[in-house]
């Protein structure tokens, strides 16, 4: 089968969250270059958001579905394992579409991957998110870190929550996370662009840019931290499932006017479906 590039997004979880904490994060991030490396698929750029991914894979459409579907069964096992949960992504649909180079639909997907995080409001640039390929382009500074070599078989395998080995050379950065730049051909993609000034004329005019929302303020992972801490100060409940529907119902109000969380936000961080918690904060 013939080879081509290909935008990969999954569906968005609305009543739960992909990457729940900093960890979560860091695994998804390893896992990446795990199946990178064992799948031989090219990864042109991704980006891991609480309840969703995106990736630009070059590979056949066959290998890019490959891809997705074992990224999600990997992660699945450890989101699982941490979490007692079951089946998490094994339904979550994907949608995979073809684009090119030469005709700046490549251009256009890569710039809304690397936006989504600009769109939620987590950061002003792609370049200071650390999950995904943000600072992976017309970057002059080396990758800094810990080669894989130096780490014992243990560590590694902690680290990256597989026993599966990675090729010589990659580098594990100071949060934890094999660098991207081991694996994402950047001056490939570079090449594609020709200048930062391009690259960022992109950027700035991709659809997530120019559809970038107020609300929510805050990233699900601060919400949901903090849901947790007002429900002990509050309510002295340790989750939703000690509180009754007069505190569930004062909770979601207090978290709307604190983060200025809609309920899409809200549902997504405390597991609970749109209805139940609009049913929640209209309450009287």
């Amino acid at each position: 089968m013939k080879k081509g590039y290909w935008l990969v997004t999954t569906e968005h979880l609305v009543d739960r969250l992909w990457f729940k904490d900093e960890e979560d994060f860091k695994v998804g991030m390893n896992y990446v270059a795990l199946l990178a490396a064992r799948l031989q698929v090219k990864v042109l750029a991704f980006i891991l958001m609480s309840n969703h991914i995106h990736f630009i894979l070059y590979c056949t459409e066959s290998e890019a579905i490959g891809f997705i579907n074992r990224f999600k069964k990997q992660y699945s096992f450890y989101y699982c394992r941490k979490y007692s949960s079951k089946e998490l992504l094994r339904l979550n649909g994907i949608d995979l579409r073809e684009v090119s180079i030469g005709d700046e639909s490549f251009e256009r997907a890569f710039a809304y991957v690397q936006m989504n995080c600009v769109a939620a409001n987590i950061c002003l640039h792609p370049s200071v998110y650390p999950w995904g390929t943000g600072n992976c382009f017309f970057n002059p500074l080396p990758c800094r870190g810990s080669s894989v070599e130096q780490m014992s078989i243990r560590a590694l395998s902690r680290l990256i929550h597989s026993k599966l080995p990675l090729p010589p050379g990659y580098i594990v950065n100071d949060l934890g996370v094999i660098d991207p730049r081991c694996y994402v051909p950047a001056k490939f993609v570079e090449s594609i662009f020709r200048t930062p000034k391009r690259m960022n004329f992109f950027l700035q005019n991709s659809s997530k840019a120019k559809r970038r929302k107020e609300l929510p303020s805050f990233s699900d992972r601060t919400v949901s931290t903090a849901m947790q801490e007002l429900s002990a100060s509050l309510f002295r409940a340790g989750g939703l499932s000690e509180m009754s529907d007069g505190e569930k119902s004062e909770l979601f109000r207090q978290v709307r006017y604190r983060f200025s969380s809609d309920p899409n936000q809200i549902a997504r961080v405390s597991g609970m479906t749109y209805e139940e918690v609009v049913r929640y904060l209209e309450m009287i």
